[in-house]
């Protein structure tokens, strides 16, 4: 939805609709709760189609302006709606700030329609029935469904896989591991969804078309697969550790790490573990000080990171982890994705998904809590434990993240 500064001006008092709320304030708790809420169904777009929608922060119901605290904090909570993981797939949303001759500021997120329906906000899908935002029950999901079939410009990740079956998949951990982490408790006992409805809700699998078969999507196959990397040969992790400081040295310790995601995340993370060491320094005869060499978390951000944004189409080639006596060296095939840009790589919001369902898969799974914060995060890990900043090598087709020992 495209809106100039005028154009929200002529809407800030007009009726509350389908696409258009307004709220007093934007505070934690209750009601952050509710504004994410119209956000999920603004993105869902079940009534209007795919007009998306305008929430005004500030604005009363009968169209007054009481203002909100233009801060970097309410920013930063209005951020947080995205990047806190409980929406998935994440929306395309962005906010504006609208400032009166009486000094009173206006919030304004717009929200753009789904490609991806349903979205979820705590496992739940919420959508708009005219003015109000309800709970979406179990044809609202459906139709939802069948629009994100004929959505144009798919991610790859949501494609269905027509050489895989379902009996490639590990279906006892879907229904027992990751089906709780995506669906509301209540939702799931609910209705009695068959197996194929809950993998196509859960973008683990497809409508297989004319036969009506269910089939695996390319995440279904990465997240559940008892083997993804018979249809994705890249789908794994290169672990080496050099002596020296050289590409091409003498290898101490080395892996080739596969398996589903959650396995080829877990397993690699064990081995950064066991390669991290904690020196200890006297500062005096009572006080030491434990500065590891890496923190552990800022290099779990960056490799998570890796997992998320690499490509899984078109590509052979793994996420290589490179160990030397005087870096990391993380790298993965694809480079900068929709609204990141060689340019902007790395700054704070700048975020696009190649892979939103792996994202989902992977904030389910408990591998990420925020989105768009990782490297910031992993920036700020690295500076509190004395390490050089983190740099990056950005081309179109591989990102390198070097991370230096302090």
């Amino acid at each position: 939805m495209n809106f100039n500064d005028d154009d929200l001006l002529k809407l800030i008092d007009a009726p509350e609709s389908n696409w258009l709320e307004r709220k007093e304030a934007y505070v934690s708790g209750n009601n952050k709760d509710k504004v994410c809420k119209t956000v999920c169904a603004f993105a869902n777009a079940l009534a209007q189609g795919d007009k998306g929608g305008v929430l005004f922060l500030g604005v009363a119901d009968n169209g007054e302006i009481v203002g909100i605290d233009d801060t970097d904090a309410v920013r930063n909570g209005i951020d947080e709606i995205k990047s806190d993981g409980r929406i998935q797939p994440l929306p395309s949303m962005m906010t504006r700030s609208l400032r009166f001759p009486n000094g009173k500021h206006v919030m304004v997120i717009i929200v753009d329609p789904s490609s991806l329906p349903p979205v979820r906000f705590k496992g739940q899908i919420y959508v708009r029935l005219s003015a109000s935002t309800r709970e979406g029950n179990a044809e609202d999901e459906r139709v939802l469904n069948e629009r994100r079939r004929h959505n144009a410009g798919r991610s790859f990740d949501s494609e269905g896989l027509p050489t895989a079956t379902l009996q490639d998949l590990n279906l006892r951990y879907f229904e027992e591991v990751y089906l709780p982490t995506v669906i509301a408790r209540e939702v799931l006992q609910a209705n009695g969804r068959s197996l194929e409805e809950k993998l196509i809700t859960t973008r683990m699998g497809v409508n297989g078309g004319n036969s009506g078969a269910c089939v695996p999507s390319v995440a279904g196959v990465l997240a559940l697969g008892h083997a993804p990397q018979d249809w994705f040969a890249g789908a794994y992790v290169q672990f080496v550790r050099y002596a020296g400081i050289h590409h091409g040295g003498v290898i101490v310790d080395q892996a080739t790490i596969s398996g589903n995601l959650e396995t080829v995340i877990r397993l690699s993370e064990e081995k950064i573990k066991t390669n991290i060491q904690t020196p200890i320094s006297i500062v005096d005869q009572d006080r030491e000080m434990q500065y590891p060499d890496y923190p552990l978390a800022a290099v779990q951000q960056i490799f998570r990171n890796a997992v998320l944004h690499r490509s899984y189409e078109g590509t052979n080639a793994p996420i290589r982890v490179y160990w030397f006596d005087d870096r990391i060296e993380i790298a993965n095939p694809g480079g900068p994705f929709g609204a990141v840009t060689e340019e902007n790589f790395g700054q704070p919001h700048a975020a696009d998904y190649r892979n939103p369902i792996i994202a989902e898969v992977m904030h389910g799974l408990s591998f990420a809590q925020k989105f768009g914060f990782g490297i910031q995060s992993a920036k700020a890990q690295l500076q509190a434990n004395r390490n050089p900043d983190l740099e990056f090598s950005v081309s179109p087709s591989m990102v390198i993240a070097t991370i230096k020992k302090n």
